[in-house]
């Protein structure tokens, strides 16, 4: 699966994606993750999302805390919205957003009709990603301003080139 696109999440059938989003959850689980982890993770996202022209928000949370923000040209503050409103589907489900939707797609629903909780609060739109230490949510770290896939498929790319020691 590349890194750097969403399309080949989009080219599953919901089973395998689901099946292929909860691998890199446990892929991406951290032994520690702190403040300059933060740093360095949103960085990364900042510094690529202007380098390939991508106006996106960015954000990174532990818990309510916002420990990184940032925003490039072209975004705006629905990115800010969406970012809030992905980082509550994290924090309830502890799960990516994207893999939280792909969930009630392979139970035949959808997010919005199933899950009970009300759309100007909650989205289960790719982007958000959870920030696991050991298995258990410290917090997460969003794209926003993207096709949901493709902001899904940026935050595992920044979160893998920070494991590799690159971000």
């Amino acid at each position: 699966m590349s890194d750097t696109d969403g399309a080949p999440y989009r080219a599953l059938e919901p089973d395998e994606k689901l099946r292929v989003l909860l691998d890199e959850e446990r892929e991406l689980d951290h032994d520690a993750f702190d403040h300059d982890d933060a740093w360095a993770v949103g960085s990364w996202l900042r510094a690529t999302a202007l380098e390939r022209a991508l106006g996106i928000g960015i954000a990174v949370s532990f818990g309510e805390q916002r420990v990184f923000h940032a925003a490039t040209p072209g975004s705006g503050a629905v990115n800010d919205a969406w970012l809030d409103r992905k980082f509550r589907v994290v924090r309830h489900f502890a799960h990516s957003t994207l893999a939280v939707r792909t969930q009630y797609e392979v139970g035949g629903s959808t997010f919005d009709e199933a899950a009970a909780l009300d759309p100007r609060q909650y989205q289960a739109a790719g982007g958000g990603f959870p920030v696991l230490v050991r298995g258990m949510l410290l917090g997460a770290i969003g794209v926003s301003g993207l096709e949901m896939h493709d902001d899904h498929a940026l935050v595992v790319e920044a979160l893998r080139a920070h494991r590799a020691g690159t971000a």
